[in-house]
């Protein structure tokens, strides 16, 4: 029924900022297109810290920013500024090639503790991992909600029990924002193959096991389990098909290695354009000691 537990690992992005690690995992790279995950905050620091993510590049997936509280700054090198706020997705398909930076550009919120957010990164099918770069942000009002006894979740991408999401993916996956409350139980969406429930907050139940916040649950093709509440619980799950293998270095993911050197040398070149409004610091190449086929250093979020 579980196929694999896996504990976040604390990973630093800058002075004063670290999150929380989920994918990938070495025993377990990918949960359907799913390749990485981030878990941010809450965070509350001086007004006066920087945690500004400045310009850096991508290729061969999708961004996916998800706000739990708070507010960030998204600039692209489309000439898109776009302020993501909770409850909205932004979603960010680097295709060939794409450098973005995420700015926390209110200081109130960072003082007071009110950031919070969920970082993905999807995979793009072979056919369009060199597709022409995109983004797309999506209010909360145009993403669907169900509600049960105990139960309230938010469908982000893909569909799950029934529901669709308008959000444009390029394979068949689902990713949801659930809440429940204490004594409330749930089980996973039939839909897709393979499916993982992050622990946002709270503690869920399974067969007499309790799993607390941290935790990526991932499941075997075709269970059935009943989770429960154990308290107030906040969760994210997501999955889908499986996609195939692929290769992952830094902030760039592909099917072939030798894409991955070409993204390397095209990023050290600037043939990768900055953001057309925030193009006056960007992140270098860090130093390559490490094969495409290793996970990224700890300055990758986004």
């Amino acid at each position: 029924m579980l196929d694999i537990v896996i504990d976040s690992r604390e990973a630093i992005l800058s002075p004063g900022f670290s999150v929380k690690r989920i994918l990938p995992f070495r025993q377990r790279r990918m949960v359907g297109p799913f390749i990485f995950m981030d878990h941010g905050g809450p965070i509350s620091v001086p007004a006066s810290t920087s945690l500004d993510v400045l310009p850096h590049p991508h290729i061969g997936l999708s961004t996916v920013s998800y706000l739990l509280d708070g507010n960030v700054m998204h600039r692209d090198s489309l000439g898109v500024e776009q302020l993501i706020k909770p409850g909205e997705v932004n979603w960010m398909t680097a295709g060939k090639g794409i450098a973005h930076s995420e700015r926390f550009e209110d200081p109130s919120v960072l003082a007071a503790g009110g950031l919070e957010m969920i970082q993905t990164w999807v995979a793009l099918p072979e056919k369009d991992e060199e597709s022409d770069p995109s983004f797309k942000n999506y209010t909360a009002e145009e993403l669907p909600v169900f509600t049960d006894k105990g139960v309230w979740m938010r469908l982000i991408a893909g569909d799950a029990y029934g529901l669709k999401s308008d959000v444009k993916t390029s394979s068949p996956l689902f990713y949801l924002h659930v809440e429940l409350e204490q004594g409330a139980t749930f089980t996973l969406p039939k839909e897709h193959s393979e499916r993982g429930i992050y622990i946002v907050r709270g503690s869920l139940e399974l067969n007499g096991v309790t799993y607390a916040d941290g935790k990526l649950l991932v499941f075997t093709k075709g269970a059935e389990p009943i989770l429960l509440a154990k308290e107030k619980t906040t969760m994210m799950m997501l999955g889908g098909e499986h996609i195939g293998d692929r290769y992952i270095w830094w902030n760039f993911v592909s099917s072939r290695k030798e894409r991955i050197e070409q993204a390397k040398e095209d990023w050290k070149q600037g043939r990768i354009l900055l953001p057309l409004t925030d193009n006056h610091e960007f992140v270098p190449l860090p130093d390559d000691r490490t094969k495409p086929a290793g996970g990224p250093p700890p300055g990758a979020l986004s």
